[in-house]
């Protein structure tokens, strides 16, 4: 049923669930949030699935890689597909589909398999577009980035707490009687059986806009904002100010991947800590994204208010560039209690970043947002893959020339010059990718918008507002 006199919602009501625009905004977070805790679900068992599937190095790295390069061709796709079909149905098959490979990971036998599971797993981060996509519908521009940012944050959170998560679902399991070294996968058939519920969910209780759906909406000859992509795909592409933000997104959230994927072996191998220890710290950096990632989009709101879109893009260039001088800094430390500061910084400075991204993005073209958000949102991949490759190279050749150099000393000094070679290389490629974030936030500069561009955002906040107070099913704006 079409209802034309709803409208976005201008502030972020948490609790106003008659709101279609609040509610889409929890289920689109708490579907977010499940397809990162399966994504990265298995990641708290490998040490299991080497040694069950016996995993050499390369099998185990070429995953990790595997599962972050196959969500660059699902953005790239899902972003068009949003345009055309809506977030709705693009959510609900990607939960339903997503599931099935999340459920084969937990049946395989073989390495190969594992490693196929892995890259067609990587499809469901495709989730992140989509979510950016349905906020962007369902709230206004003086709230949109805080709404893109709190979506995303917490769905980003699934990435971590999966750590704690995977666990305890894999002790109820074992509480069952099932054999402990077989709990991950009865573990991963259950984080696919919730994706496949939560499909359904997805179908029966959002809408595309607060209108009502594309469907519905082109059939009663309502015009429906941002979905149709007058301009086409490959203009989109001309825009420069798209692969700006791709690389600043592969700057950011590229870069919290990778570091949260090294992290743990990297605090072991450098400050010695437990790998329980380590493990913890590690999380407790990825549940940050509580609130990180909205404060990032709340002061690119706030910029936007004070600056206009350049304020958004300043504030932008800003917290880029701090995250990457955060990440030299860490890479430099050799004390735990420095280091964990610097990492508490990165990993605020690195999430402010993602949310201050997408609190530009939804300005970019206003006519494709779905193909905007999801080129974006590649970047962020493939920012993953080229830092994931950058220290999977360094780190490999640093350990085979520290084993061939301590042939004949014993097993134990064979795995200490193993460790601190892993960790010289390591700490070496985090240096050199702060420093590349560095002059990414300097680029970000060259994003400008027209004074067209300005004068419709600053419209169109006071109409969203007016029509709030108002309840106004018409509005006309007297110049």
């Amino acid at each position: 049923m079409v209802n034309t006199q709803a409208q976005k919602a201008t502030k972020l009501a948490l609790f106003n669930f008659k709101d279609v625009s609040i509610r889409t905004f929890w289920i689109t977070a708490v579907s977010f949030f499940m397809c990162f805790f399966s994504w990265f679900g298995i990641v708290p068992f490998m040490p299991d699935v080497v040694k069950d599937l016996g995993l050499t190095p390369d099998q185990k790295w070429n995953s990790i890689i595997l599962a972050v390069s196959g969500t660059v061709f699902a953005r790239l796709l899902i972003g068009k597909l949003c345009d055309k079909y809506g977030p709705r149905l693009c959510y609900t098959f990607l939960l339903i589909l997503g599931a099935i490979p999340v459920i084969l990971l937990g049946l395989v036998q073989t390495p190969l398999q594992f490693l196929i599971c892995r890259l067609f797993i990587g499809f469901i981060g495709a989730s992140f577009v989509i979510t950016q996509v349905h906020t962007s519908l369902m709230f206004a521009p003086n709230v949109v980035g805080t709404a893109n940012a709190t979506s995303a944050g917490w769905g980003n959170l699934g990435g971590g707490a999966n750590r704690l998560g995977m666990p305890l679902i894999a002790a109820a399991v074992v509480s069952f009687g099932v054999a402990e070294a077989e709990a991950w996968r009865y573990s991963m058939v259950i984080a696919g059986v919730i994706c496949f519920l939560m499909g359904i969910v997805y179908y029966f209780f959002t809408q595309d806009t607060p209108q009502g759906n594309f469907k519905d909406l082109k059939a009663s000859g309502v015009k429906i904002e941002k979905k149709k992509d007058e301009v086409g795909f490959l203009a989109v592409l001309k825009d420069y100010r798209i692969w700006i933000l791709f690389i600043v997104y592969a700057a950011s959230f590229g870069i919290e991947l990778t570091v949260y994927g090294t992290m743990d072996d990297y605090l072991q191998n450098t400050f010695q800590l437990e790998r329980l220890t380590a493990g913890n710290v590690v999380l407790s950096f990825a549940l940050m994204n509580i609130f990180a990632r909205t404060l990032g989009g709340f002061f690119g709101d706030k910029f936007g208010k004070l600056k206009g879109l350049r304020g958004r893009v300043l504030f932008l260039s800003f917290i880029l560039t701090l995250q990457g001088i955060m990440l030299v800094t860490f890479s430099l430390t050799t004390s735990i209690i420095v280091g964990i500061v610097f990492l508490i910084l990165f990993s605020l400075s690195v999430q402010m970043a993602e949310g201050a991204t997408f609190s530009v993005v939804p300005f970019i073209n206003k006519k494709a947002i779905g193909s905007v958000s999801g080129i974006v949102g590649a970047g962020g991949n493939v920012g993953a893959f080229l830092a994931a490759f950058l220290l999977k190279s360094k780190s490999a050749l640093a350990e085979k020339t520290a084993i061939a150099a301590s042939q004949g000393l014993g097993e134990e000094a064979i795995k200490t010059a193993q460790s601190a070679a892993s960790s010289a290389a390591v700490s070496q490629g985090y240096f050199m990718i702060g420093l590349v974030v560095i002059i990414t936030g300097i680029i970000a500069l060259a994003i400008k918008f027209s004074q067209a561009d300005e004068k419709e955002n600053t419209t169109k906040v006071t109409i969203d507002s007016d029509s709030e107070l108002q309840g106004l099913k018409t509005i006309k704006v007297k110049s």
